[in-house]
């Protein structure tokens, strides 16, 4: 803000505000579910405490489905700021980042579960190479030993019988018993600049 014509301009902030919410519902999302702040982040102008540089700045309120918040700087708008919740009931989805050779383990996929729960001993398939095997054990990136993974996490599973070779970046593992993805020859997209 601090950078407008002039400083700190109300006129300024309220053509952002307009313009920012326009492109929000452009895109599908509901703009009273955003708290719009003016800033400085040179001077610290309304990021920690409220700024004497903007006395116009009455505050932001923001509504979600059952409850609502407001206040005046960006720290409390990210404290309001609801967590996402992560789809465990799905089938498992989990892409992976890196493929491993580890001497006396095998081999080791790394990657990050999307959707659903990796179960030691599940049987898992990786698309689209179509390859079928079993998980042995799974450990978090700090190499402790999980009985389940959680949508969101981050980790490192042994497998049966599949060299690093057969298992490529960007494959994905999926429950071969919980409707496992299909390759798709096309899909539709909504690319929005």
């Amino acid at each position: 803000m601090r950078s407008t014509e002039p400083p700190y301009s109300q006129k300024r902030y309220k053509e952002i505000d307009e313009e920012v919410s326009t492109y929000i519902k452009k895109i599908g999302y509901n703009s009273d579910m955003v708290a719009f702040v003016p800033i400085s982040g040179w001077n610290g102008d309304n990021m920690l405490e409220p700024s004497a540089n903007m006395p116009w700045f009455k505050g932001w309120k923001v509504t979600h489905k059952d409850s609502s918040a407001s206040g005046t700087t960006l720290l409390e708008a990210l404290d309001c700021i609801l967590p996402l919740t992560l789809p465990t009931d799905k089938p498992l989805l989990l892409s992976l980042q890196d493929i491993y050779k580890i001497d006396g383990i095998d081999t080791v996929p790394v990657g990050g579960v999307k959707t659903g729960v990796l179960k030691p001993d599940m049987v898992v398939t990786f698309v689209p190479i179509n390859v079928t095997t079993e998980v042995k054990s799974i450990k978090t990136m700090n190499h402790e030993a999980l009985s389940e993974t959680l949508t969101g996490d981050n980790v490192s599973f042994n497998v049966k019988n599949i060299s690093v070779k057969d298992v490529h970046c960007s494959n994905v593992a999926s429950d071969s018993k919980n409707d496992p993805p299909m390759e798709a020859t096309g899909f539709t997209a909504q690319v929005i600049s």
